[in-house]
């Protein structure tokens, strides 16, 4: 959910991420480029991007107001979980075999 409770993404087995409205319940974009299901999506403190862990080894960076892809990080197992720190900097992703990833987000422009 981002911060101003507005919007939600969800992720999904059809290997897609969806953003909804949550006043009126529409579907407002789905992101498409994983190639395997995706197992996990969290939002940035500021709403707008969104980080999301997948079955097909990647971690995906996104715009959320465009749907744009940003950035992939590319793992040796798939993820299982994702979530960003308090002050956006930095991403902790789980590979399934136990594998820790800390990585920072940088050039996605400022942060509020």
């Amino acid at each position: 959910m981002t911060p101003d409770g507005r919007q939600a993404v969800s992720a999904s087995s059809d290997q897609t991420l969806k953003v909804w409205d949550l006043q009126t319940g529409e579907e407002l974009r789905t992101l498409q480029g994983h190639s395997h299901g995706v197992s996990s999506v969290c939002v940035t403190p500021d709403g707008r991007h969104a980080v999301s862990a997948s079955d097909d080894q990647t971690l995906k960076v996104w715009d959320l107001q465009t749907g744009r892809l940003l950035s992939t990080f590319t793992a040796e197992e798939w993820f299982t979980a994702c979530g960003i720190s308090p002050d956006g900097s930095t991403v902790l992703a789980g590979e399934f075999f136990g594998r820790l990833h800390f990585l920072t987000l940088a050039g996605l422009g400022s942060r509020s």
